[in-house]
């Protein structure tokens, strides 16, 4: 296979899930849809079908293959590391108010959806159930760091470990891991009807939620920031995707393994990243155009990615 042909094959991977996310903002530009839609659907998919998708591929999967306990290790660690850097990085170039909104921008990825699209489309099932399983660490991870960092830098504000532990605990993907993977290890069989119903409404997930991403990119928003917001996507979607990338190879990651990595660290900066941020009365418009920014380099930095990750006969 040429190289003409690896790049065509990557973009058959990317394309589809990124043109959806133009799509819904094409959509929402001439008015098709709003912000009703958009949190209607929002609350639709993380409440109901992701969870369905991610139950449905795990009890689907083989367990041995897609409960790699050395790839979750690692992805934590990488999570943590760049965490870190993010933080040291900021603590040096960042103006103090926008630290803790800039550090999260820069490690907190979309991979229960964008990163969960990819992966699906790349890997197939292995993707999804894999995927799903990785989803339970990232929740965890992501929540617990992004509070530590934001309430370092916004003076006056406390969050209750005991409400966060509660949300996280209650978060429907989690649950939906937690119930699917003794039903796929007890080989527990449902109805074909019911897998089949099931399956209708778990394939609503992907195209809703990258319409609705795309629905809420502004670029006005992006013209009006200043270099801080570029400096935390460059981050978010170049260097750290390399640096993890490139640890996880050195240390013997190949193949789908190290294709899921690569397509969960270089996912966008993920929308609830805005909501804590706004929540805890950070600077909320630069956690916009973070989201913003990470979007639309999305669709060219994964393309590069997978491109010259299988040009070397990595993934």
């Amino acid at each position: 296979m040429n190289l003409t042909d690896i790049f065509l094959q990557t973009l058959e991977t990317t394309l589809p899930v990124f043109a959806m996310v133009f799509i819904g903002m094409g959509l929402r530009r001439i008015g098709w849809i709003d912000s009703v839609f958009v949190n209607t659907a929002s609350a639709l998919v993380f409440k109901a079908t992701l969870p369905t998708l991610v139950f449905l591929s795990i009890i689907r999967a083989d367990l041995d293959t897609a409960l790699n306990f050395s790839l979750l290790g690692f992805y934590l660690l990488a999570t943590i590391a760049s965490f870190a850097l993010a933080w040291l990085w900021a603590y040096w170039r960042v103006p103090h108010a926008d630290r803790g909104v800039y550090v999260q921008g820069a490690f907190r990825g979309n991979c229960g959806i964008v990163g969960l699209a990819l992966a699906a489309n790349l890997y197939g099932d292995f993707g999804l159930s894999a995927g799903g399983i990785l989803l339970g660490l990232v929740i965890i991870s992501y929540n617990a760091l992004s509070v530590i960092v934001l309430i370092a830098y916004q003076p006056g504000q406390s969050a209750s470990w005991r409400r966060i532990g509660h949300d996280i605990i209650r978060n429907p993907l989690i649950i939906a891991v937690i119930i699917a993977i003794p039903v796929a290890w007890l080989d527990i069989r449902f109805p074909e009807w019911v897998m089949t119903s099931g399956d209708y409404f778990a394939s609503l997930t992907l195209p809703l939620a990258l319409l609705c991403i795309g629905a809420t990119v502004s670029l006005s928003a992006i013209r009006s920031d200043s270099a801080t917001a570029l400096g935390s996507s460059s981050l978010k979607m170049v260097v750290l995707p390399a640096l993890c990338t490139a640890a996880a190879w050195l240390v013997g990651f190949r193949g789908a393994e190290l294709g899921l990595m690569f397509l969960y660290f270089a996912s966008p900066t993920a929308a609830a990243s805005f909501v804590m941020v706004k929540a805890l009365g950070g600077n909320d418009r630069l956690a916009a155009n973070i989201i913003a920014l990470t979007t639309l380099m999305a669709s060219i930095t994964v393309t590069v990615g997978v491109f010259a990750l299988r040009s070397a006969g990595l993934i």
